[in-house]
């Protein structure tokens, strides 16, 4: 495992395997990840993921993914209250226990600094680490809208971070951006992986080179699980 993994993330390594996604079919070309890939590791996963170009960003918008934050946990709060109340510490709330007013990133994941959230402020975002622009790219355009709902919203996709190097990231994969932080480099690409093998997204031969050469320097981290469904609940299927 990485020199330092955020909370949240090995919160999932405990989770039982639970990749219950669509599939996809072979390894990838470019051969075997190495005698040193440990079954179950991330390394080893990066060879089931299908490698191809990516397809144009043409008909692309955030409401192909549903509404921001929908509760599709059916907790009664929306998804980024829920990742902030998983993520942050010293947490406080407005209006009961569901909707965060206060709290610290301590450390931020992304870049090691420690980072304070106030409602109705800037300095904490939700990021997605698969970009739901690089998946549609990479095979969302041709989901039905519930599995892409449940994608926006699984935890296993989602981290509190500091806004500032999210906002540089955009939808950029392993090949185009990784975290300043060296120290979670590993434990970031190995959650890209766990999202895009789940989903069934596929990955470029550059991304996929990255996502190996990341990897190789900790060949025993663990590929993250996580058991939300990928497909939304039925009253989101209308949407």
């Amino acid at each position: 495992m990485s020199r330092r993994t955020a909370p949240a993330l090995l919160a999932l390594f405990a989770v039982p395997a639970l990749l219950t996604g669509c599939e996809t079919g072979g390894k990838a070309e470019g051969g075997a990840s190495g005698p040193d890939a440990d079954a179950g590791s991330a390394l080893a996963a990066v060879d089931t993921l299908t490698v191809k170009g990516r397809a144009p960003k043409t008909g692309y918008d955030r409401a192909r993914f549903g509404t921001a934050w929908a509760d599709t946990d059916s907790n009664s709060c929306p998804t980024r209250d829920d990742i902030l109340k998983r993520d942050l510490k010293d947490v406080t709330y407005e209006g009961g226990d569901c909707r965060v007013a206060s709290g610290k990133l301590a450390p931020d994941p992304y870049t090691g600094k420690e980072v304070t959230f106030r409602r109705g402020r800037s300095q904490v975002d939700i990021d997605h680490l698969v970009a739901l622009s690089d998946a549609w790219q990479k095979g969302a355009a041709k989901w039905e809208p519930s599995k892409r709902i449940a994608f926006a919203n699984d935890p296993l996709n989602l981290l509190a971070v500091d806004a500032g190097p999210n906002r540089s990231k955009g939808d950029g994969d392993t090949a185009t951006w990784l975290p300043p932080d060296k120290g979670f480099r590993c434990t970031y690409v190995a959650g890209q992986v766990a999202v895009k093998k789940k989903y069934g997204v596929w990955v470029t031969g550059a991304e996929r080179d990255a996502m190996k050469k990341v990897l190789s320097a900790c060949p025993k981290e663990k590929l993250p699980a996580g058991g939300a469904p990928t497909d939304a609940p039925g009253r989101f299927h209308a949407r």
